[in-house]
């Protein structure tokens, strides 16, 4: 039997493998293997979701950002963004359209703004709450401290959206400066899922210095942590970073690592579920 189909068939009935079979899987990607993962990763799809389509409202509230992650478009250093801010009675608008053409779900996503203090952020969680109590708020705003985190639940945010973007600590220096760490990146992770978030974390397909080792070390970590979302997709080169001449990533191996994904997690959501019957959704790639 072809190797990376028998995986294939472990993965689905174990729902892990280590992190050596990972590798094999990724190197044994071909035709044959790519079509049979599909199918198993369709099967499990259609058991906990069928067909249906979950719809999020994504509120970009900010381009800001604190961080000079050298891929990033809205990086500190980046001089040409076009910045923008939303106030609090502009991101209550959109939630005001967004209720009404039937959105339950608001996902306030940003940059690393500190100019949102914890107390505003706490304001803007609790007016959305009250107003829409039948509506579930995602945050998406990066690191903050363990006690920032828990103003937030307590203002009664669900959900909060984090993605490690890779768990080697090497490969993760690579991409970011030097004041950022995989380990912070990993602690924030473990403190909102200690406060009962549900968490979502991820990472990109085809970044400078990726390795199948290093995607399955991704596949391992999340395996561990087992995140109640994921979304990962593919790098996209942007014009005005350290990256810019660097080739993208490959939608089609990040269409294989979501299939994996499925079989790994199958009832995990994508990153922005959030329905008011609490319902699963199925994972998507954020392209």
């Amino acid at each position: 039997m072809n190797k990376g189909i028998a995986l294939i068939d472990k993965l689905k009935q174990d729902r892990k493998l280590t992190e050596e079979e990972y590798v094999s899987l990724l190197n044994f990607r071909n035709a044959e293997t790519t079509q049979y993962l599909f199918a198993k990763a369709t099967e499990v799809r259609q058991i906990y979701y069928g067909k249906d389509v979950y719809i999020r409202g994504l509120i970009e509230f900010t381009n800001y950002c604190r961080r000079n992650c050298l891929y990033c478009g809205i990086r500190a250093s980046n001089k040409n963004v076009e910045h923008y801010r939303l106030t609090q009675d502009e991101i209550l608008e959109c939630c005001h359209i967004g209720y009404d053409l039937g959105f339950r779900t608001f996902v306030l996503q940003g940059g690393e703004d500190m100019s949102y203090s914890d107390d505003k952020m706490v304001e803007i969680i609790t007016t959305i709450k009250r107003q829409y109590p039948d509506c579930a708020v995602t945050l998406s705003i990066g690191e903050r401290s363990y006690e920032s985190y828990k103003k937030y639940r307590d203002a009664g945010a669900d959900r909060f959206l984090l993605r490690h973007e890779t768990a080697d600590a090497a490969h993760y220096g690579q991409l970011h400066p030097k004041e950022m760490s995989s380990e912070e990146r990993k602690r924030c992770l473990m403190d909102l899922k200690t406060l009962g978030f549900q968490f979502g974390t991820g990472f990109m397909v085809g970044s400078p210095f990726q390795t199948p080792e290093l995607l399955a070390k991704d596949l391992l970590f999340i395996q561990d942590i087992h995140p109640q979302m994921v979304g990962i997709g593919p790098f996209i080169p942007h014009h005005e970073t350290p990256f810019a001449t660097e080739n993208a990533g490959s939608v089609e191996l990040t269409l294989y690592l979501l299939a994996i994904l499925r079989l790994m997690l199958p009832q995990a959501p994508d990153f922005d579920n959030a329905s008011p019957k609490n319902e699963l959704s199925p994972l998507e790639s954020h392209i």
